[in-house]
């Protein structure tokens, strides 16, 4: 019937579809529609059940983005950049595809288009921005500015300004430009965390260099949480956005800015459904201090977190998955000082709840150093407060661990051939203890146990030996919690255990 309806044009179709209506109206006979059979007695005695009036619809009609765009469409502007080139950028495979498929993962759409470029070339590109203050101070990407040696905004009246770097923060993307204006016109502040999925917005910006192009969609997902970018919590949207849109501003239906247009998913550079916009609260934080003091100083307490999933929360005795796990705890910092372990489970922030994990780092990174806030954590079972002093955020790297010879031994339930860590090992990895993970097979393989890794811990308890985990595993009736080292960091697995 397909092959009717595609292959044959209108006509055929429209006869399959006037038999398909007479099959369904008249029935299967093939002497057209019988009569209608006579109600029996008891069919005719029956109460009559009328459903009631009609529900009332959830959704109704279209939004009319006019008045809106008239209004602030005004207050978005092209932003043109010039920079030298650093050398020849990764090309394409001759199928089109790129050649780092993970860095293209989150490829940056504003600034210089994708391909070679001979060393110390002049590039050019465009991006988007929009005016916060009448008298010239306007938001965009930092990777649309940071390398211009030139930038240039035109306004959609058509005048042009050459821009001034105030400031250009590469953490959570967000820079600030001045031109030399007066009187301009202004979008308005909203506040992203009103916005709920399944609500229009609008994006506004200048998309392969078209000023001012109105595209709109809906909030796909608040809080998204990217890689590289642990301070942003992402509002995920459907808005068409392409390069040159980066910088632009993303509107609600009331005409307020909730988020900065930053970045797109695409396995080929353009548009492919999913958009992500940084809040524009992040970004009114970042565009303060870039003013004030031209740098931006985030909150750290020195902790490696990860999401709790079902078998987490089962393994600590959570009523459901909620919070921030602690893998693992830097020696020395805030988080330490305030006694906070491995295992320990964040549930909120001076009274602010921690649903997923990717919150914690935006709520911590917001606080000024040297304030003390009040953790929630869930530990043994039972919730505590703990104070802790926030510092000022400066990443540091763990070094791998090495292998060597001992002990091996094997488990069922877990899948897993295991041997201890030597002496050595041990300092040069920086552990008091682990079992080193030699073959992988049935849960733990499942649970993405990795051939390398080393269990530390076992359900909050540390391990050191062979005997010391089969007793914890042995007292677990469907899942564990591993502890394990990997690549110079910790994490939680959750695994379920075999029979």
């Amino acid at each position: 019937m397909s092959t009717v309806i595609f292959g044959r044009g209108l006509r055929p179709a429209a006869l399959v579809l006037g038999a398909g209506l007479a099959l369904v109206a008249g029935g299967c006979g093939r002497g057209g529609p019988r009569p209608a059979p006579a109600p029996d007695r008891a069919q005719a005695e029956a109460p009559v059940v009328h459903a009631g009036p009609p529900a009332e619809p959830l959704v109704k009609g279209l939004p009319d983005f006019t008045a809106l765009v008239e209004r602030y469409g005004p207050a978005v502007v092209n932003v043109a950049v010039v920079e030298k080139g650093q050398g020849a950028a990764a090309t394409d495979d001759d199928n089109g595809a790129p050649a780092d498929p993970l860095g293209e993962f989150l490829r940056r759409f504003g600034g210089m288009p994708h391909g070679a470029q001979p060393p110390h070339e002049v590039q050019r590109g465009e991006g988007s921005g929009f005016i916060i203050s009448a008298d010239g101070y306007i938001l965009t990407n930092a990777h649309v500015v940071a390398e211009a040696s030139d930038v240039t905004v035109r306004l959609t009246d058509r005048r042009e300004f050459t821009a001034k770097v105030i400031g250009v923060d590469k953490k959570s993307d967000v820079a600030v430009i001045r031109i030399p204006a007066k009187d301009l016109p202004t979008v308005k502040i909203g506040d992203p965390s009103r916005l709920r999925p399944g609500e229009w917005v609008v994006a506004i910006g200048s998309p392969f260099g078209f000023e001012n192009s109105v595209t709109a969609g809906i909030v796909s997902a608040m809080s998204r949480n990217l890689p590289d970018s642990g301070y942003t919590p992402f509002i995920q949207t459907d808005a068409a956005v392409n390069p040159g849109n980066s910088g632009g501003p993303l509107f609600n239906m009331a005409g307020e800015v909730v988020g900065i247009n930053s970045q797109i998913y695409s396995r080929t550079g353009g548009f492919m459904g999913i958009s992500f916009a940084i809040p524009i609260d992040v970004a009114v934080n970042v565009e303060e201090q870039l003013i004030k003091t031209g740098h931006v100083e985030r909150g750290r307490i020195g902790v490696v977190i990860q999401d709790v999933n079902q078998q987490l929360a089962d393994s600590f005795g959570l009523d459901r998955p909620h919070g921030a796990l602690v893998s693992q705890v830097e020696e020395g910092a805030p988080g330490a000082k305030a006694g906070l372990k491995a295992g320990d489970v964040i549930l909120s922030v001076n009274g602010r709840s921690i649903e997923h994990s990717n919150q914690l780092p935006t709520i911590i990174a917001a606080f000024k150093p040297g304030t003390t806030v009040t953790l929630e954590i869930w530990r043994d079972r039972a919730s505590r407060k703990v104070p802790v002093q926030i510092a000022e955020l400066k990443e540091g790297r763990v070094k791998t661990s090495a292998t060597g010879p001992g002990e091996r031994s094997g488990s069922e339930r877990l899948g897993l051939t295991l041997r201890s860590l030597s002496s050595q090992e041990k300092r040069a990895a920086g552990l008091d203890s682990g079992l080193l993970v030699e073959e992988v097979d049935g849960p733990a393989l499942r649970a993405g146990v990795q051939q390398g890794d080393v269990i530390v811990g076992v359900n909050n308890q540390p391990v050191n030996s062979i005997d010391q985990l089969e007793r914890v595993v042995g007292k677990s009736a469907q899942s564990v919690a591993l502890l394990i080292s990997r690549d110079g960091a910790t994490l939680f697995v959750p695994l379920k255990l075999g029979g």
